[in-house]
């Protein structure tokens, strides 16, 4: 249950407003997913304007924000500043894969998917009642889950930025919404 009190008055935001959320719903957000579409926006995405837009709906129970915590200091201060703002954090520890060599040099690439973690909570909110289901990523990994949400008659909404969704996503056609950021919220 989110704890942080709704913001009282911000005119930008409550106009940004076109989801039409059905009853007890949770959003999840995979950071990785959201960091990414800054490119495309040519913006980078405010946690705390996120986190904000998502208050002005009176059934959002939980924001749950996916992200791999690892030494560098800059990532550690994100996670204390997305609790501090309200997030339910979810993290774990990130990997290093190698994926080349430049003149002699290893290249490592920064890996940490939180596909089965926000499955598994998603699981967990079915047993507690929840019956609206927003995704911040348009990861097509996800379009499984979204499908059997669909079967069980949950509402699932799932936010992108162009260019970053899944054709396996856009292919479901019933039972599922589907919007651009932009379109809803100038973060």
């Amino acid at each position: 249950m989110i704890s942080n009190p709704k913001p009282m008055s911000n005119p930008t935001i409550k106009d940004k407003k076109p989801i039409r959320l059905r009853g007890k719903t949770i959003v999840y957000v995979d950071w990785a997913n959201v960091y990414g579409w800054s490119k495309s926006l040519k913006k980078e995405i405010s946690l705390e304007k996120l986190f904000a837009y998502f208050r002005i709906y009176d059934g959002v129970e939980d924001i749950r924000l996916y992200f791999g915590e690892d030494v560098n200091p800059k990532s550690k201060k994100f996670l204390v500043d997305a609790r501090n703002i309200g997030y339910t954090v979810v993290s774990k520890e990130v990997k290093y894969i190698a994926s080349g060599k430049i003149e002699g040099q290893v290249i490592h690439r920064r890996k940490c998917d939180f596909d089965m973690e926000v499955s598994i909570d998603v699981h967990k909110a079915l047993a507690g009642g929840v019956e609206g289901f927003v995704f911040l990523t348009g990861d097509g990994d996800f379009a499984p889950l979204y499908e059997m949400l669909i079967a069980l008659r949950k509402q699932v909404v799932v936010i992108y930025t162009k260019g970053h969704i899944g054709r396996e996503v856009w292919a479901i056609s019933k039972g599922i919404f589907k919007a651009q950021l932009k379109n809803i919220v100038d973060l």
